[in-house]
């Protein structure tokens, strides 16, 4: 065949598509640039004969969220399909997996799924004070953080944006505690006060529980009655409804720094700055049995889920977990380069508990690991002490709360995250020089008309909990009808301060507006990047 010929299976001539053809309508031609942002330039425009040189205008960016509605959705749907009942996806360390993530609930044997320890958002007020007290509201939908200014400030726990504030006591408030069914608040300050809020934030009484400060405060497991330690070296149980004082339990040399009552049964346990931890019989005010492990004062201690550990900290730099069906030190966990200041367990994995020092390092400690050491750390999570750290019912997020006048959020590292902010072995990423970015008042969708019809398992309308079939009942995750849009759950006018103690307090109005609420000016909180390193990384199990 001569070379010039085309292959006897190919045309020599180039064919042409028959009548009717498709023909491409869209790129045929070469992508453009973007249109000139008109508004943008008006605005830089506007800005420039305002005397402000030409600079440039920050640039609105959406707000960083941790939603939980998706992992929930999805862990509802797998429990209804899966095999067995310990099915779970496998989750390899690779960005498409991130959808398999399910709640920490969906990992009961594997808490390295639980470990917050990624940076996500730094809230903190326009007038800055150290914040002493952090706690989840009984919905588990906003945080409350308690200040030295007497303050309580709310914030929007999906967004992590301020939402209202409240001139709640005249001097710093010490301890703040939600009773087991959510239906009432207590805090108490500096001055020794005692004061009840209704979830409205509508103060209905107070009174002088203490002569010096009140650094603690447990509900009993009924909610009938409460205890309270002070520096007066005395706790007190009182009985919730009548305000009135049935024991004083005196024991200790100096000051009470702390107090937990027992999740389920008749049992106090209380620190002190007289390195001593104690247990007391709530009914005839006696102590049963101390401790005398610690070299230092015990600032904060708490109870397991199940009740069987203790977990206490101390400032000799260690947290010692102790085994109360044996009366009997555990274990003693020793990391922290300074005092510790706060402790928490997770909500799911009973296991693993969280603590903070006064160096700003955050802490995970798990009690499966032979070896005494954390199993992550957040160096320099907070530039001073972290005075408390919550968990999310969920355990899908950490709250802390510092002297450092900021309240940080950290979440779970998604399968394909390196180290998320804190990177192994980087380096504490810089400042905002521009100043902290002001919250909007902007509607936060879905947080208007909260619950409703229908919804799946476990979230959405009237549902008792996130998890019926295993009756575990999370409080709060039901819904609130017949609601405004812009409403705010609980947050109504001016809040009217009652001395309530000739008489009970009045019954429960629930989750309805009242016409208390938050007294004072609307302020905007203000968001700050974290900084730090982090160690241990955590998807190596998969």
């Amino acid at each position: 065949m001569p070379p010039s010929s085309a292959p006897v299976l190919l045309p020599t001539t180039n064919l042409k598509p028959p009548e009717g053809a498709w023909k491409p309508n869209m790129f045929e031609e070469d992508p453009r640039p973007p249109p000139p942002d008109i508004e943008r330039q008006q605005q830089e425009e506007a800005a420039q004969k305002l005397g402000m040189d030409g600079k440039a205008i920050k640039k609105a960016k959406p707000r960083r969220t941790v939603d939980y509605g998706g992992e929930l959705g999805r862990w509802a749907m797998i429990k209804k399909m899966r095999p067995n009942p310990s099915y779970s996806p496998y989750i390899r360390p690779a960005p498409p997996f991130v959808v398999d993530l399910l709640p920490p609930k969906a990992y009961p044997t594997n808490t390295s799924t639980s470990l917050c320890t990624k940076f996500v958002h730094t809230s903190t007020n326009k007038i800055r004070y150290p914040v002493n007290i952090v706690a989840w509201t009984p919905e588990a939908r906003r945080v409350l953080t308690a200040s030295s200014s007497g303050e309580l400030t709310l914030w929007n726990g999906l967004t992590f944006n301020f939402e209202t504030i409240l001139q709640a006591h005249d001097s710093a408030i010490r301890a703040m505690r939600w009773n087991h069914t959510g239906t009432y608040l207590i805090s108490s300050d500096q001055a020794g006060i005692v004061k009840y809020f209704q979830p409205n934030m509508n103060n209905v009484a107070a009174w002088q529980a203490h002569r010096e400060a009140v650094r603690g405060l447990s509900f009993s497991p009924d909610d009938t009655r409460f205890v309270s330690a002070s520096d007066d070296s005395k706790l007190r149980i009182w009985a919730f409804e009548e305000m009135r004082e049935e024991k004083t339990l005196a024991g200790h040399g100096w000051d009470v720094k702390c107090v937990e009552w027992h999740p389920t049964k008749g049992l106090l346990a209380s620190g002190s700055k007289d390195n001593l931890v104690k247990f007391w019989d709530p009914r005839t005010g006696r102590a049963l049995s101390t401790l005398h492990s610690h070299k230092n004062t015990v600032q904060a201690i708490a109870w397991s889920i199940n009740g069987d550990m203790l977990a206490t900290a101390s400032r000799d730099q260690s947290l010692r977990v102790f085994d109360i069906r044996a009366m009997k030190e555990f274990k003693a966990l020793k990391g922290h380069k300074k005092e510790v200041c706060s402790v928490t367990w997770h909500p799911v994995h009973h296991s693993m508990l969280v603590s903070g020092g006064s160096e700003g390092d955050i802490l995970h400690w798990s009690l499966d690991s032979p070896a005494a050491t954390p199993r992550a750390s957040l160096d320099e999570a907070h530039d001073s002490n972290v005075w408390c750290l919550a968990y999310h019912p969920l355990g899908h997020i950490l709250v802390s709360a510092s002297n450092d006048h900021t309240t940080r959020f950290w979440c779970r590292e998604r399968p394909s995250d390196v180290g998320g902010v804190w990177k192994m072995g980087g380096e504490k990423p810089p400042e905002d020089t521009t100043g902290a970015e002001e919250q909007d008042e902007d509607y936060v969708p879905g947080f208007g008309f909260v619950g409703g019809a229908g919804g799946m398992e476990g979230y959405g309308g009237g549902g008792d909990g996130y998890d019926q079939q295993q009756n575990m009942q999370q409080p709060g995750f039901g819904s609130w009808q017949n609601q405004q849009d812009d409403f705010i759950p609980g947050f109504g006018g001016s809040a009217n301060v009652t001395n309530m103690q000739g008489g009970a307090i009045p019954s429960q109005p629930g989750f309805s507006a009242g016409d208390g609420g938050a007294r004072g000016g609307r302020e905007f909180g203000r968001g700050h990047r974290g900084g730090g390193r982090r160690k241990n990384g955590r998807w190596n199990d998969y």
